[in-house]
């Protein structure tokens, strides 16, 4: 066994067969994280001492960050004592991931290409999340991830915003054949996208798709902490390609945020805002040193809105970021 020590001096054993990152689940410790896959890069860490072995492929790595000695910690497992330039998540570290049955209770059509689907997990097992995680449903034989669209609940309802795509993993279960009372696993809760404790006046959130779905949850609990969310300033970016795919309204939430729909499809009907999200709201004026962004939806526009965001001033440990990685 190695150690792996991070920048806090947390520091924890690793087998040198397992990645880093599941290693640090092992023993409680939670890093960033999203994909698990090596395509979204939530989990890059500098390496400042030791070595590492690579597991599977860092798609997300770019040349300078090979250069600059930033790995995966999904990709790669320590092979020597190391030490890593990043922190642990505590908020995190007392949440378990487990499997559980769970119910439809409604499946709802938002949109021609998007449902919301409610879920129901067993009373006497309830799953614990933060806002803005994920699960995982494995129905069919299929597994996919998927957000989750609300803060928890008393009932213990889990609500999900899904999207047809063409030869989408599971769409067809979705829009053709799944109905209320099907019984479906479901895994989780996953990732690291969550409010964070951070003083900034202003919170950005840029959505695209159904990247919005984490963005309410989030949004849902700033509602119910009227007292935080007041010392906040709330706007939120949603971008889609049709008009039709803005199928959820945050007035329901008595709170207080500015809402702005952009659309990048060629639909004529529209008359209002086009473009991307991370342009717009550069152009509505961002102070990179009193702001925080989170941002969930395609990897292109994450890639896009963090380059834009940081060469504006914007510092990294203020991006916080969930990529939707296609699972076909």
């Amino acid at each position: 066994m190695n150690t792996v020590t991070l920048n806090t001096d947390r520091a924890f054993s690793a087998d040198p067969t397992v990645s880093i990152l599941d290693a640090a689940r092992t023993h409680g410790i939670v890093l960033e994280y999203s994909c698990r896959t090596g395509r979204c890069g939530i989990c890059k860490a500098p390496v400042l001492a030791g070595t590492t072995e690579i597991l599977r492929h860092e798609e997300s790595l770019t040349p300078e960050d090979v250069a600059e000695g930033v790995i995966l910690t999904c990709c790669r497992s320590a092979t020597t004592d190391v030490m890593l330039d990043i922190e642990p998540l505590d908020r995190l570290a007392g949440i378990e991931i487990k499997t559980m049955a769970s119910r439809i209770v409604s499946i709802e059509r938002l949109a021609p290409d998007i449902v919301r689907v409610m879920l129901k997990t067993p009373p006497t097992s309830p799953m614990r999340f933060l806002p803005g995680q994920y699960i995982d449903v494995i129905v069919e034989g299929v597994r996919r991830s998927y957000s989750l669209a609300n803060a928890p609940r008393g009932d213990g309802m889990l609500e999900l915003i899904i999207k047809r795509y063409k030869g989408g993993i599971l769409s067809g279960y979705w829009f053709e054949r799944a109905k209320a009372n099907d019984l479906l696993r479901i895994e989780g809760p996953f990732g690291t996208f969550f409010l964070r404790e951070q003083a900034p006046t202003n919170i950005v959130f840029l959505a695209t798709g159904t990247g919005i779905a984490p963005v309410k949850a989030l949004l849902e609990e700033l509602a119910a902490n009227p007292a935080l969310a007041a010392r906040h300033r709330l706007t939120v970016f949603w971008g889609n390609r049709e008009a039709e795919s803005f199928c959820w309204d945050p007035v329901g939430l008595d709170l207080d945020v500015g809402v702005h729909h952009l659309l990048s499809g060629p639909d004529t009907r529209w008359s209002a805002a086009r473009g991307y999200v991370h342009d717009a709201a550069i152009h509505q004026g961002i102070d990179p040193d009193d702001t925080v962004v989170y941002a969930c939806g395609s990897n292109a526009m994450i890639t896009s809105a963090r380059a834009a965001l940081l060469a504006l001033g914007l510092p990294a440990k203020r991006f916080f970021s969930d990529a939707f990685v296609s699972s076909n």
